[in-house]
C-alpha cells in the first residue's frame, strides 16, 4: 500500500518514459490506460489515481482508475459541472482539498467506492484552452498537497492531454465520442466574414506540440532557451514598433503595445519560468501557460477581457515561433493552405504569403473585425464564429471554406468535394464575367447611371481600384495609419500617405474619412484612465476629434497639403448633431486660413461632408444638409443604432434585417431630403456590396454606392439587368408592409424583373 501522500518519487520525464515502456507491447486500450493510472499513482505516492475524459455530450466519464472500484470504469458519468471533477473541468484549474467530502461541490457516487478517501487533487487535461478531461489523485489521510505536487500533476495532465489527443493512449476508433482528435466528416455553421469558396489543407495558426517535445532533457538548457527566446521576442516587437510607422500593412499598435505589456509582465515571465523548472521544455511551458490563461479568460464575463485574449494568443504564438527558430515575419505555407485560428490580428494575417492562403476559418471575431476587413480586401474567403473548430482539426486535414453560406466542412466526403469544385467553377465563370464588365458603365436597362465606388484603407485596396473598375474611393479609412505607429504620425507622414492614395486614384474621386478611433480602438499615445462600458456609443470618431482639436487639425492640415491643386473630399464620421458638424467644418476653415497666411497651396476644390450614422440626424436633415457639400450613409452603424443591436455581437446581430420596412424607410427619407436640397449622397456600408441589398438601394433612388472590392462586379451585373422604373414601382408597394422583413418579397420582385442577382 502506498503511503499517505508525499512528493513525486520520479520526475515527469522518467514517469512518461516508464509509461511508454509499459505500453510498448501494445495490448487493449483499457490495459494501457490502467498502466498509466497505476504508474502515476505510484509516482505521486497516491492511493487513488483516476482519469476522466469528456464525452461529446459534455459528460465526464471515468475511463481508468487505480484504487477505486474497477466496475465503475465507463459506468460512472458526471454531468457538466457535477462534483469536484466537474468543478475542475468547469474552472479549468487545479483543485486541492484536504477533506473532499466536506466540500459543497462533492458528489458521492457509491459505485466508485471512494468513501475512505479524503485528500483530493485534481487537474484539468487542457487542450486548446478547453478541459477535455480531468486527472485526479486521492489519499485516505486528510492532508494538503504541497505546491510542488500541484505543479507535478499539472505537468502530467498537460502531457496526458496531448498524448490522448495524438492517439498514443487510445486509437482513433476509441476516441470516436471523445472531444479530442475528431476524424469524421463534420459541418459547422458560422458567420460569413468574407465571401468566396475554397478548399485545401489545414494550417493551424497555433500548431500543437507533439508529446515528445513536451518534457525537458536538461532543465538548465531550457531555462536559457526561454530567456533567449523572450529577449528575441521583445527585440522583434520593438523593431516592429520602430519600423511600422506609416505602413498600412504593419502591425496594429494597440496589439503590439499589448504584446510588449505581456512580454514585460513579471507574472507571465514567472509562470513560464516555473513551468520550465517543473520539467517542461520552453515550448511546452509557453503552451501550458497559454492554455491556462485561455481557460481563465474563457470564464470571464467582461467582454473586454475576452476580446483581449487574442492579443495574448498572438504573443504566445510569436514566442513559440521564435523558440522554433523561425525568423520574425517569416511564415511558411503549402500551396493550398486554409488557415485555422481562434482569433487573428490583421498583422498576423498579412504575414502569411498571400498567393498561398486560400481560405480562413476563425473561431471568434466578428465581420467588423480588422482581420475580416483585411480578408475582404485580400479577397480571401473567410468564415468566423465557428465554435470549437480549432480543436476539431489537425494539421493537414482537408477542409472546405464556404464563404457564401457561412459554413465550414471538415474532412469532407468525396461527393462534397465534387460539389464544391462545381460551385467554384461556376464562381470562376462569374468572376470572368465580372472582369469583362470592368470597363462597362453601370447603367440600368432604362438608362439610369449608377456610380460604383470602392471602400479602402489598406495598401492592397489601391491595387483593387484598377482591377475592379471602380470609379473612385467612396470611403478611405484613415485610422489604419494611426494604429501602426509608435507615436502620433507626424504631418509629413500623414501627408505622404494621402498623396499616395490620391496618386493611385488619378482622376477618380477619393473621399477621406477622418479618424474613427476611440472607444474600443484606443491608441496607446492617447490612452485615458477612464474605461467606457459601451465604447460603440462612447467618446469616439468626431467626438474625440472635437475634444482634442489639435489631433483633428493636424490630420486636416495633412489632407489639405496632400490635396494641393486637386479635388479633396473630407468626411466626418459619427456626426450626431448639427453643432458637431458645424464645429468640425470650422476647424477646416481654420486650417485653410492657416495655409493661406503661410502661402501654402490649397486644393483646387474642397468638399466637406458628413456620415449619416446616428439616427438623431434623420430628424434634423433640413438643418444639416445645407451645411454640407455631400453626405454618405454609413448603414452598418446606422442600423445597429436604430435597432439597439451590436452588429459585432453574434447574440443580437441577427435580430434585425437591413431589408426591413423601418430601415428602408429611413434610407428613403435620407435620399428624399438630399434630392430636395440637391445634396450628393452615397451609401458606403456593407449593403452597397451585396446585389439584393444594392437593388433595394437603387430602387430607393440612390445612384452612388461605395462597396468592398469583391462586391463591385456582382452589383454592376445587377444594375445592368435592372429596369429601374418598374423596380421602383414594385418597391413602393412593399414599403408599406407590416412585416419585420421584406427580404423575400424584394427578392421575388427582382426575380420577376429578371434582375441578375
Amino acid at each position: 500500500m502506498a503511503i499517505a501522500g508525499g512528493s513525486m518519487t520520479r520526475g515527469p520525464r522518467v514517469l512518461l518514459r516508464q509509461i511508454r515502456e509499459a505500453m510498448a507491447d501494445g495490448g487493449p486500450a483499457q490495459g494501457r490506460l490502467d498502466v498509466v493510472v497505476t504508474t502515476i499513482a505510484q509516482s505521486m505516492v497516491a492511493e487513488v489515481c483516476s482519469i476522466y475524459l469528456r464525452r461529446a455530450s459534455g459528460e465526464l466519464e471515468l475511463f481508468a482508475t487505480h484504487g477505486l472500484n474497477r466496475d465503475a470504469v465507463h459506468a460512472t458519468r458526471l454531468k457538466p459541472g457535477e462534483g469536484l471533477v466537474g468543478e475542475v473541468a468547469r474552472l479549468a484549474q487545479p483543485i486541492s482539498l484536504s477533506d473532499a467530502p466536506s466540500h459543497p461541490s462533492f458528489s458521492y457516487r457509491p459505485e466508485t467506492g471512494e468513501d475512505p478517501y479524503h485528500a483530493f487533487l485534481g487537474a484539468p487535461l487542457l487542450r486548446g484552452g478547453r478541459a477535455i478531461g480531468v486527472l485526479v489523485v486521492q489519499n485516505r489521510a486528510e492532508r494538503r498537497y504541497d505546491p510542488d505536487e500541484v505543479e507535478d500533476i499539472q505537468t502530467i495532465a498537460m502531457v496526458l492531454a496531448e498524448t490522448v489527443a495524438s492517439g498514443e493512449l487510445l486509437a482513433q476508433e476509441e476516441l470516436r465520442d471523445i472531444e479530442v482528435a475528431p476524424h469524421r466528416p463534420e459541418r459547422i455553421k458560422g458567420q460569413r466574414f468574407a465571401e468566396g469558396l475554397a478548399f485545401g489543407r489545414v494550417v493551424l495558426h497555433e500548431a500543437p506540440l507533439p508529446p515528445e517535445r513536451l518534457l525537458a532533457e536538461n532543465q538548465q538548457v531550457e531555462e536559457i532557451r526561454l530567456r533567449e527566446g523572450l529577449t528575441v521576442l521583445k527585440t522583434s516587437i520593438d523593431a516592429l514598433l520602430d519600423g511600422g510607422q506609416g505602413k498600412l500593412s504593419g502591425q496594429s499598435f494597440e496589439v503590439l503595445e499589448t504584446y510588449r505589456m505581456f512580454a514585460d509582465d513579471r507574472g507571465w515571465n514567472r509562470s513560464l519560468e516555473e513551468a520550465v523548472r517543473g520539467g517542461l521544455t520552453a515550448e511546452a511551458a509557453v503552451d501550458r501557460v497559454r492554455n491556462e490563461h485561455r481557460a481563465r479568460f474563457a470564464q470571464a464575463r467582461d467582454p473586454y477581457i475576452k476580446e483581449r485574449l487574442h492579443d495574448f494568443e498572438d504573443l504566445a504564438n510569436r514566442l513559440l515561433r521564435v523558440l522554433g527558430g523561425e525568423k520574425p515575419g517569416q511564415r511558411v505555407l503549402p500551396d493550398d493552405a486554409i488557415l485555422v485560428a481562434r482569433n487573428l490580428g490583421p498583422a498576423d494575417l498579412l504575414e502569411y504569403p498571400r498567393h498561398k492562403l486560400k481560405g480562413l476559418l476563425i473561431e471568434e471575431g466578428s465581420a467588423a473585425s480588422h482581420a475580416a476587413i483585411v480578408a475582404r480586401a485580400l479577397q480571401i474567403p473567410c468564415v468566423g464564429r465557428l465554435q470549437g473548430v480549432r480543436d476539431r482539426l489537425s494539421e493537414g486535414d482537408l477542409v472546405i471554406v464556404d464563404g457564401e453560406t457561412g459554413e465550414a466542412y471538415l474532412r469532407p466526403r468525396p461527393d462534397m468535394l465534387e460539389s464544391i469544385q462545381s460551385r467554384m467553377a461556376v464562381r470562376e465563370q462569374r468572376q470572368a464575367e465580372f472582369a469583362r464588365l470592368r470597363d462597362v458603365p453601370a447603367v440600368t436597362v432604362d438608362g439610369t447611371r449608377i456610380t460604383l465606388l470602392t471602400n479602402a484603407g489598406l495598401a492592397v485596396d489601391l491595387e483593387n481600384l484598377d482591377e475592379t473598375g471602380a470609379e473612385g474611393i467612396g470611403l478611405f479609412r484613415t485610422e489604419f495609419q494611426f494604429m501602426v505607429s509608435e507615436e502620433l504620425p507626424r504631418l509629413n507622414s500623414q501627408t505622404a500617405l494621402y498623396k499616395l492614395v490620391l496618386d493611385a486614384a488619378g482622376d477618380r474621386p477619393v473621399t477621406f474619412r477622418t479618424l474613427d478611433i476611440g472607444g474600443d480602438k484606443v491608441l496607446p499615445y492617447m490612452e485615458t484612465t477612464e474605461r467606457e462600458e459601451n465604447p460603440a456609443l462612447g467618446r469616439r470618431a468626431i467626438r474625440l476629434g472635437l475634444d482634442r482639436p489639435s489631433l483633428l487639425r493636424l490630420q486636416l492640415r495633412a489632407l489639405l497639403a496632400a490635396g494641393a491643386g486637386r479635388e479633396l473630399r473630407v468626411m466626418f464620421p459619427m456626426i450626431a448633431t448639427v453643432d458637431e458638424f458645424r464645429a468640425a467644418r470650422e476647424l477646416v476653415d481654420v486650417e485653410c486660413e492657416w495655409a493661406r497666411r503661410r502661402g501654402r497651396p490649397l486644393p483646387a476644390t474642397l468638399r466637406v461632408g458628413a456620415m449619416i450614422e446616428c439616427p438623431s440626424l434623420l430628424w434634423h436633415l433640413d438643418a444639416l444638409l445645407p451645411m454640407t457639400d455631400f453626405v454618405s450613409v454609413g448603414s452598418n452603424d446606422l442600423f445597429q443604432y436604430m435597432y439597439a443591436a451590436d452588429r459585432t455581437n453574434p447574440l443580437v446581430s441577427d435580430r434585425y434585417d437591413a431589408l426591413s420596412p423601418p430601415a428602408l424607410r429611413a434610407l428613403q427619407s435620407i435620399q428624399k431630403a438630399c434630392t430636395e436640397t440637391g445634396t450628393p449622397v452615397s451609401v458606403c456600408g456593407e449593403l452597397a456590396g451585396r446585389p439584393l441589398e444594392a437593388f433595394a438601394l437603387i430602387c430607393l433612388g440612390f445612384t452612388r454606392l461605395s462597396a468592398p472590392a469583391g462586391g463591385i462586379g456582382p452589383v454592376k451585373r445587377m444594375i445592368l439587368t435592372t429596369d429601374l422604373t418598374a423596380a421602383k414601382r414594385g418597391m413602393n408597394n412593399l414599403l408599406g408592409s407590416s412585416a419585420g422583413s421584406i427580404r423575400s418579397e424584394i427578392e421575388s420582385l427582382a426575380r420577376k424583373l429578371n434582375v441578375g442577382l
